[in-house]
């Protein structure tokens, strides 16, 4: 029974120190995550899974070596920051793989990637044939960016010479029956007003409320927790 407390301490000592380190390294390690910051996630995992499946390695030793990782990742992510000419040893560069509508063949054998693999990146980028994109680049994080060709290419606003209309973030008013009070000063609506718009849609308590969604010009989105069963 000691020992499973002692994993269950490490396992919880472990999860604080990586949320730290992955705090003040910010949140490139999951959305624009390079190769540098795959190895960094996995040296990190590995750090703390020494601490609770290897005996002869004590908490205290897992927590100089995690925090001293992170300071290393962390001076590292200030070199490419206040270095440009690091970056693209550190973190890489993006490849056009196809330009003006050719493919660069060169460039995916460059980057070990086969076609398979291209169509699949495209598709993901809803471009799903290759003779619809002009450009298509690939990303240091191995995401495809395309730019599609004229006739494939979605019509904007601005190509049909439509008047600007005021475009607003939509404001989440209540969650699980509990109003959000920072968010209902944001939106600058008032309480009275809110319990009003839910009394025009017969309900009378917030606490009935699963979701309430507030938008300029636009009438309160509300979800019942009845619709939500």
């Amino acid at each position: 029974m000691g020992h499973l407390f002692t994993v269950a301490w490490e396992l919880v000592c472990g999860l604080g120190i990586l949320f730290v380190i992955l705090k003040l390294l910010g949140k490139t390690q999951f959305s624009q995550i390079t190769p540098f910051d795959f190895i960094s996630a996995l040296i990190l995992g590995e750090l703390v899974g020494n601490a609770v499946y290897d005996k002869g390695v004590r908490i205290v030793e897992i927590i100089f070596a995690s925090l001293l990782w992170g300071i290393l990742i962390y001076f590292i992510e200030l070199i490419t920051q206040k270095v440009k000419s690091s970056r693209k040893l550190l973190e890489g560069e993006p490849n056009i793989v196809i330009h003006k509508g050719k493919l660069k063949y060169d460039v995916l054998k460059k980057n070990k990637l086969d076609i398979n693999q291209l169509q699949s990146l495209l598709r993901q980028a809803n471009c799903f044939s290759i003779q619809e994109a002009e450009y298509a680049i690939l990303e240091t994080n191995g995401m495809v960016s395309v730019l599609p060709k004229f006739p494939y290419d979605t019509t904007k606003n601005g190509d049909m010479q439509i008047k600007p209309k005021q475009v607003s973030l939509p404001v989440t008013l209540i969650i699980d029956g509990e109003v959000l009070y920072e968010n209902l000063k944001e939106a600058g609506v008032k309480e009275e007003q809110l319990i009003q718009d839910l009394k025009k849609q017969n309900i009378k308590r917030t606490e009935d409320v699963f979701y309430a969604e507030w938008k300029h010009d636009k009438p309160l989105f509300v979800l019942p927790y009845e619709e939500k069963k």
